[in-house]
């Protein structure tokens, strides 16, 4: 930005809402610059004696731009104003100030399908462990890893409002070849989640359509239902929220009808049944992780949020509340109104229960209840799938095409290539993918617990617009409890998952020095954004 003085006369090229035209100072004006713009198709344009001027580079400045990595750079010491310098023959990439930014309500409702979308799902905790312990899972295990998953991601997604979420805070603790391995595993996680709900969604409609439990339909429908909701992600992030409230609103009404009609078949007694001999701890702990877990990929799109410095806390808050009762609610309903048969509760389960409880229109609303909460599943998980890609392009993780988006502002390459890993790991078994997506998820999070301690004993003094109340000792503390869960979901794993999972690992420890050596021959452009928040070594956040 220039100050220009009263007693001078500035004659320059200047960037005015989409014109071009000459500055000067009307001492008329008290030294303020009138401007005279014109458009490309000659027509004068009206323009405020306050504007901000925004002065091209010169030719020598152009010669260095040229050779920086990214020349999609902010206005220094100013605002962003949707103007951008664009190469001769070049067409500007869409950037995210042209689109409109997601607000609190669609927020949460995101937040919320990120992690839940109601309890489809949770039928295979009263298969593995009974009710008892189903339910004491849902209402302790909150406690240990979703609250303070949650309180993390508060934290280091104001700390960090960037697109990228996670990645950005590993790199900035740990060095950017940690950065990338949590992106690719907190990514391939996310991509084997997506996988799973075609397959709920489909489970949950065989019942009613036999045709679909298998073959040639089952193999169409997973492809249409992937067409069709990888579109929507490609059409804006604000229509995927706004759909997330519509879908999570009739998501959540026949359950709270389920509810109400299932007071006089209530027996409580039924709650209190269990059997320690025969727990499947695996399948218990790996349910109860998926369910509660995945606080933190709202943070991959934080970029987009709506002053996410107050909006994403506020929003964590509500969600986790949402997703906790919705729960622990619906097992106290499908367990105390349905005399226990272990053996029936898989996923799709609840449907059964409906029809048992309220006949077969409960049972369908149930179905549909079903098919709209795996496709908001399926959209929530593939925008922050797709963003985090965006991000890590946009901090040089990654070629320079994933940062390009679409004319809605979507990643248009990471939507791609998240709906295509989608297709290839759909062919999976529910407790397959929720066993692998568990397994590297893990991995990921671990990195995630020590970037949030590191940060906080290397940059004590940096800007955090969300602060967990705890000192240093305090939040390494916060962090045993779900790391020994952690511990305890590894250790349980089956030997074939365990197996799959770190030859993912390692492909990701071999393919960042890959890119790095791709990058120096220059088979592929990298960049990096200058328009990024980053930590200087006073420890205050600087662009």
């Amino acid at each position: 930005m220039f100050v220009v003085p009263p007693d001078v006369i500035v004659d320059m090229p200047l960037l005015c809402s989409g014109a071009v035209g000459e500055v000067s100072v009307d001492p008329q004006t008290s030294g303020q610059p009138a401007v005279d713009c014109v458009t490309s198709q000659n027509q004068p344009v009206s323009v405020s004696p306050s504007i901000e001027l925004v002065k091209f580079p010169s030719s020598e400045e152009d010669e260095k731009l040229r050779h920086t990595p990214n020349t999609r750079a902010s206005v220094a010491m100013g605002q962003y104003h949707d103007a951008e310098y664009v190469a001769i023959g070049e067409v500007a990439t869409p950037t995210v100030d042209n689109f409109k930014k997601v607000s609190v309500l669609p927020l949460i409702f995101l937040i919320f399908y990120e992690v839940s979308g109601g309890p489809f799902g949770v039928e295979d905790s009263v298969q593995a462990a009974g009710p008892l312990l189903a339910l004491l899972g849902f209402l302790v295990f909150p406690f240990i890893w979703s609250i303070p998953e949650a309180l993390i991601t508060a934290e280091m997604g104001t700390m960090f409002p960037e697109n990228g979420g996670y990645v950005v805070w590993v790199s900035s603790a740990l060095g950017p070849y940690w950065g990338f391995q949590q992106g690719w595993m907190k990514w391939l996680s996310g991509v084997i989640d997506n996988a799973l709900y075609p397959v709920l969604f489909l489970d949950y409609l065989k019942s009613g359509i036999p045709a679909l439990g298998g073959g040639l339909p089952r193999i169409f429908a997973v492809l249409a239902l992937t067409l069709v909701l990888t579109y929507m992600n490609y059409r804006g992030l604000t229509i995927v929220g706004w759909v997330a409230v519509v879908l999570g609103v009739f998501s959540i009404l026949p359950f709270v009808v389920m509810g109400l009609v299932s007071i006089p078949k209530l027996e409580p007694s039924r709650w209190l049944v269990v059997d320690m001999h025969h727990v499947d701890w695996n399948l218990y702990l790996n349910t109860l992780f998926w369910n509660l877990n995945y606080w933190d990929s709202i943070s991959t799109l934080a970029g987009e949020v709506d002053n996410p410095k107050k909006t994403l806390p506020k929003a964590l808050f509500y969600a986790l509340i949402l997703v906790v009762l919705g729960y622990f609610f619906q097992l106290l309903v499908g367990t105390g109104a349905v005399p226990l048969d272990r053996e029936l509760w898989t996923d799709g389960y609840f449907s059964d229960i409906a029809k048992i409880i309220g006949g077969v229109w409960l049972r369908w609303w149930i179905q549909a209840a079903a098919a709209m909460s795996n496709m908001g599943m399926f959209v929530a998980e593939m925008s922050s799938d797709s963003f985090q890609l965006l991000g890590m392009a946009e901090r040089g993780m990654l070629p320079e095409f994933f940062s390009k988006r679409s004319r809605y502002g979507t990643p248009l390459i990471g939507i791609l290539f998240s709906a295509s890993g989608v297709l290839l790991l759909s062919w999976l078994s529910f407790q397959e993918i929720v066993a692998a997506e568990n397994f590297l998820y893990c991995f990921g999070m671990i990195l995630e617990f020590i970037a949030f301690v590191r940060l906080r004993m290397k940059y004590p003094a940096a800007s955090r617009p969300y602060k967990i109340p705890l000192g240093t000792v305090g939040s390494i503390l916060m962090c045993i409890p779900p790391t020994i869960l952690i511990c305890a979901v590894l250790a349980l794993s089956s030997l074939k998952v365990a197996v799959i999972s770190l030859i993912a690992v390692l492909i990701g420890l071999v393919m960042q020095p890959g890119l790095k050596y791709v990058e120096r021959r220059r088979w592929l452009k990298f960049s990096t954004s200058a328009n990024l928040p980053d930590l200087d070594v006073s420890g205050s956040i600087v662009r």
